[in-house]
């Protein structure tokens, strides 16, 4: 059985196959939030600690971290991030960033095991950072990308999620540890993107036996509505079998989806998850 085991201090998050869906939380990044980026890049954290707190507090299993600011030390910024955050919050954190120097440092800064966003196919990324998940004992994003962009064709991004779980394996890197990332296309752009990706996400659960995840929210980029189809193409992963996405706790229409599709895959036991949100949800609203 398939189990990616992260950890914080005082608590343990396994994403898995029989597992309840883990939710993480992707408000802590600069990207496209100017104001946000603006704060960091001054040494103002406050929107980062407010915006942990509510995200665990609406339901994350676990945080995305993300210190992206233009122009600014990014390896310097996330080792304060992440240092501050683990301060306020005892959830694992998803350690993200497109630069090595900045991953290392969200590492080294890390008390538990962390997951990494991410590795490519890419040789320059795989020889980059793999090497640093072998040394911190992390778990690590796969993204069905190479040198060749992102393929529309679901059987060449299949081949990229083979061939980073060998990688992996070659550096002495559990395939547990290998959460896949088939990338989640605009579907007013593409329009068998939701298509795609749930195709993608069967054939890696049944034929490399490894646990998904996904940028949820960019199915419904540039459409109206985009909490409801979010909402929608979420519950339809977790019926193909996806396992983890990154997403944005505090939109209730979302969790909404995520819990109301564990029930009907049969990962709610009893239901119990499912009315225990609908009793908080009666409160809030009493209140």
């Amino acid at each position: 059985m398939t189990e990616t085991v992260l950890s914080s201090p005082g608590k343990e998050v396994v994403i898995g196959f029989d597992r309840p869906f883990v939710v993480i939380g992707e408000r802590i990044n600069p990207t496209g939030r100017k104001k946000l980026a603006a704060e960091i890049a001054a040494g103002d954290f406050s929107t980062v600690e407010s915006d942990a707190v509510a995200q665990v507090a609406a339901g994350a299993h676990v945080l995305d971290v993300n210190a992206g600011v233009p122009t600014a030390d990014e390896a310097r910024l996330m080792t304060d991030m992440v240092k501050i955050v683990q301060g306020l919050v005892d959830v694992p954190l998803c350690i993200d960033s497109s630069m090595v120097p900045a991953l290392e440092a969200g590492l080294a800064a890390y008390d538990g095991k962390a997951l990494v966003n991410s590795v490519t196919g890419e040789e320059e990324s795989l020889e980059s950072v793999l090497p640093l998940i072998k040394k911190h004992g992390a778990a690590v994003v796969a993204i069905c990308n190479d040198k060749s962009g992102i393929s529309e064709d679901p059987d060449v991004r299949f081949e990229v999620a083979r061939k980073i779980r060998n990688r992996a394996l070659d550096h002495d890197i559990p395939a547990d540890d290998v959460v896949v990332d088939p990338l989640v296309m605009p579907v007013g752009a593409v329009g068998n993107a939701g298509r795609a990706v749930l195709s993608l996400v069967r054939r890696v659960r049944e034929e490399l036996e490894l646990n998904t995840i996904c940028g949820a929210s960019n199915v419904s980029f540039g459409l109206p509505d985009r909490q409801g189809l979010n909402a929608a193409f979420l519950a339809m992963l977790i019926g193909a079998g996806m396992t983890s996405a990154i997403v944005n706790p505090l939109h209730v229409e979302v969790m909404t989806g995520i819990t109301g599709a564990e029930v009907l895959s049969g990962l709610d036991h009893r239901c119990k998850r499912w009315m225990k949100r609908c009793r908080a949800l009666q409160q809030n609203q009493a209140a």
